[in-house]
């Protein structure tokens, strides 16, 4: 079986570790060849806080994974989140020293790169740079300057910049558990990237992912990723709620969240009653679900309010900046009952809840399409095209006119051109490597 086209995407989260392995079929959809999840221990909102256990929980996910598709892997692209996670807009121009050519991909790499030597605050670390729109001698509005004539160009940016030392202990634990890392890309990125069809992109959209540990919001208009942020509230404060005001064990307290839960507590009736089997010959508990969905709902609220603060935040009030395609909810929280009511309740906008089946093959096993898997969809997504781009770049270097090769023989010993994004990860895997 060939492996140059299989990826690996590993979503780090603070409920489960989950490890995917796919590839693209011929129609482009994703083809799932293995599967392997672990509980998570180790991982606290979002942030690694023990190593050794999540090098287990690594471990088991990805073994399990091998077992599934026979295919040994090396290497995986890993998702980043947590409250350390923050945003910026940046603007930033090159001026060109030959206006007579027209603008190439060299020249936006150059001013990418010039964005990744911005001076962080210490300790951080700049882990996306994307590009919202350019201007070319100051004609403004330009959203693919390639190919156009120009002598300064200029663009904004969002930068999304994390904490070096949670960065660099995922790669340690990537490290130790024997893999490689292809890439670091930010979770809600990837989610978005399997759940958000290009209309919702381009008509406006918030995607909201509800992790266990962390609530991921990434907000895009007009195509372009606009505004990112991780709200340090998940699932499981629902939990702990739900332990504290019940008075039971945190298994207990998920399963009954799983299982009887409800965001909206009109729903239930005031005779509906849940009987739990006491600790060690205690009585068993009775708890009713009116009141069990009341403590959810005021948790949820809370992180809603926390998340829309953010959608305001960006400038949703402006007519320009309206997100038209209102919100799309994934990841395990939105398989909460009636979310998505609360949400339309409290934002006013339009709700989808978000699976990410659009990019799978169709044969794909039903519950891989669940909201809880749009990270890991979206990250082994990243991979392949990751894959592609340096198939295109090698056939066009491959395509090149070979004439001068011959002249220049020997002073040709040029490495091949690499993407920021491994150029990153080199000298992040430089960088783990001296740090061991």
């Amino acid at each position: 079986m060939e492996h140059d086209d299989i990826s690996v995407g590993l979503d780090i989260g603070t409920t489960k570790i989950v490890a995917m392995i796919g590839r693209r079929n011929e129609y482009g959809k994703i083809e799932l060849l293995g599967i392997g999840k672990a509980k998570s221990l180790g991982v606290h909102r979002g942030v690694v806080n023990n190593i050794t256990q999540t090098i287990q929980s690594i471990q088991m996910a990805v073994d399990e994974a091998i077992a599934v598709s026979g295919i040994k892997i090396n290497e995986a692209v890993v998702g980043i989140a947590g409250q350390h996670i923050r945003s910026l807009q940046h603007s930033d121009y090159i001026t060109r020293p030959n206006s007579e050519e027209v603008i190439s991909d060299e020249d936006l790499e150059k001013l990418e790169k010039q964005v990744y030597k911005l001076v962080m605050l210490p300790g951080e670390e700049i882990i996306h740079v994307l590009p919202q729109e350019f201007k070319v001698d100051g004609q403004a509005e330009i959203t693919e300057p390639v190919g156009m004539y120009g002598g300064r160009l200029e663009a904004n940016f969002h930068v999304v910049v994390g904490q070096v030392s949670s960065i660099r202990n995922i790669g340690r634990c990537i490290k130790s558990a024997g893999l490689n890392l292809a890439g670091i890309t930010l979770e809600p990125l990837a989610s978005a990237e399997a759940v958000l069809s290009n209309e919702e992109k381009e008509a406006g959209v918030a995607l909201i992912d509800i992790g266990g540990g962390t609530t991921d919001l990434a907000i895009f208009k007009n195509g372009i990723i606009r505004h990112t942020a991780v709200v340090p509230f998940g699932g499981n404060v629902i939990t702990e709620d739900i332990k504290e005001g019940c008075s039971i064990i945190e298994k207990q307290a998920e399963l009954l969240k799983t299982k009887f839960g409800s965001a909206w507590p009109g729903e239930n009736k005031d005779n509906e009653i849940v009987s739990i089997p006491g600790l060690r010959g205690r009585d068993p508990k009775e708890i009713t679900l009116k009141n069990l969905s009341k403590i959810i709902h005021a948790r949820v609220v809370e992180i809603v309010e926390q998340v829309f603060l953010e959608i305001k935040n960006y400038g949703h009030e402006e007519p320009k900046k309206k997100l038209i395609a209102g919100i799309v909810l994934t990841g395990g929280g939105a398989q909460l009952k009636h979310i998505k009511q609360l949400v339309e309740y409290i934002t006013g906008m339009d709700t989808r809840i978000g699976y990410p089946n659009e990019n799978l093959a169709g044969d794909s096993d039903e519950s891989l399409s669940s909201p809880q898997y749009a990270t890991a969809v979206g990250l082994l997504m990243n991979g392949l095209n990751k894959i592609e781009k340096n198939k295109e770049k090698e056939s066009q270097s491959a395509n090149a006119e070979p004439i001068e090769e011959e002249i220049q023989e020997d002073e040709k010993v040029e490495e091949p051109k690499k993407s920021i994004f491994e150029k990153w990860g080199d000298k992040f895997r430089d960088f783990l490597d001296n740090a061991e």
